[in-house]
């Protein structure tokens, strides 16, 4: 088993945004996005808990968000059907892209930036071409019979998840479509670093470990609580630590490896869904959405200014 120090409680931020629908970094770590039931995305400096900036234009619930490579654009999906990209430094909107029967659900940008990708309730997923004025989407796959729960882009694939129990693969150079059954809704996936494996989060309380090539099964974490809540995963930078929310206010750490629970994280003595959460993309650093909040917990050393707390 790899070395493991305990994550522990760094700081907690009341977004003041209803509850906290999805909480992202941006792709360095450097600040952190939160999408509310209030219609708005908030941008955070989350080592200090200072509000940076407010966008506003959504006329629902915001349920993703994602930054660009460079950190200078945001995309957002909202129950409202649409997806909005913004300027990160204005704070306005740039384009508004509609197209979902039904509300956007996930969203992503690809490896450039030059492509965002949707998934939503209408089990469609569209690729939208940013860089242009084009309003309507450059490419639909509608192979799902559930809604999208996530969506991923490696290079030329696109990877989703859906409550019909799939992950679909999607060769978009080569026009090719793979799919892994799993047979249980799945709620999150995410990738590891090295790209072999995928995560996902089902909604029968496992976490599974797939190939990303074959799709076949490598291993399985339990112990979490997911109940009828779409519950998130993650993995640690360094891909040895699994980590999942729970419907019980909980959050399980699990060595990759051996399956074992390494860590039960009680964010709250009174419960509440931990749904959303997100690894830091260098760092031993988690964000856990909670109702209104959202909570930091690290494990690196007291001694680290890149997380000073003061």
């Amino acid at each position: 088993m790899t070395s493991f120090e305990e994550f522990r409680h760094a700081r907690v931020i009341d977004c003041k945004q209803g509850a906290v629908r999805a909480v992202r970094y941006n792709v360095d770590g450097t600040y952190c996005l939160s999408c509310g039931s209030d219609k708005k995305i908030k941008l955070w400096n989350h080592k200090s808990g200072l509000l940076l900036k407010t966008y506003g234009g959504h006329a629902d619930e915001v349920t993703d968000a994602a930054g660009s490579c460079e950190s200078s654009n945001i995309v957002s999906a909202s129950l409202d059907k649409s997806i909005i990209y913004w300027d990160v430094s204005t704070g306005t909107p740039v384009r508004r892209l509609r197209g979902h029967a039904g509300g956007v659900k996930c969203v992503c940008f690809n490896e450039d930036s030059s492509i965002a990708i949707s998934g939503g309730r209408d089990n469609a997923v569209f690729c939208w071409d940013i860089r242009t004025r084009r309003l309507e989407p450059v490419q639909m796959m509608r192979e799902a019979k559930d809604c999208i729960t996530t969506v991923l882009c490696n290079e030329n694939k696109i990877i989703t998840s859906s409550l019909d129990g799939c992950i679909r693969h999607y060769d978009i150079r080569a026009g090719e479509l793979t799919m892994d059954k799993i047979g249980v809704p799945i709620t999150y996936i995410c990738m590891t670093r090295d790209e072999q494996c995928l995560v996902a989060a089902c909604q029968d309380s496992v976490v599974r470990l797939l190939d990303c090539e074959s799709g076949g099964l490598l291993s399985e974490y339990k112990g979490h609580e997911a109940d009828d809540y779409q519950i998130e995963c993650g993995i640690m930078s360094n891909d040895t630590h699994i980590i999942s929310g729970s419907s019980h206010g909980n959050v399980f750490v699990w060595d990759l490896l051996e399956s074992k629970v390494l860590q039960n994280i009680e964010i709250s003595k009174t419960g509440g869904v931990v749904h959303s959460l997100a690894t830091h993309p260098k760092r031993n650093e988690i964000l856990f959405a909670r109702r209104r909040d959202i909570y930091i917990y690290t494990s690196e050393p007291d001694g680290d200014e890149s997380m000073d707390l003061t």
